[in-house]
């Protein structure tokens, strides 16, 4: 079984839509809410992806075989 899995979010503030926390950082505009929440998912992202490479936080869980029912 392989299983494939993406990392990706594309947002825009509305306020400042050329904003990007990748390659800006930190919001310089402190108290902009889009700003900060697309850094906040960025950061989410960093860690999901760092713990997919190290393999920490993965549950692999298969079926259980069909149990025979007793009548």
């Amino acid at each position: 079984m392989a299983l494939k899995i993406r990392f990706r979010f594309d947002g825009k503030c509305m306020a400042h839509p050329r904003y990007d926390p990748l390659r800006d950082g930190r919001p310089q505009r402190g108290n902009c809410e889009g700003c900060e929440s697309l850094y906040v998912i960025h950061l989410y992202l960093r860690i999901a992806k760092r713990r997919a490479s190290e393999g920490k936080g993965l549950v692999v869980r298969t079926a259980p075989p069909d149990r025979e029912v007793q009548t």
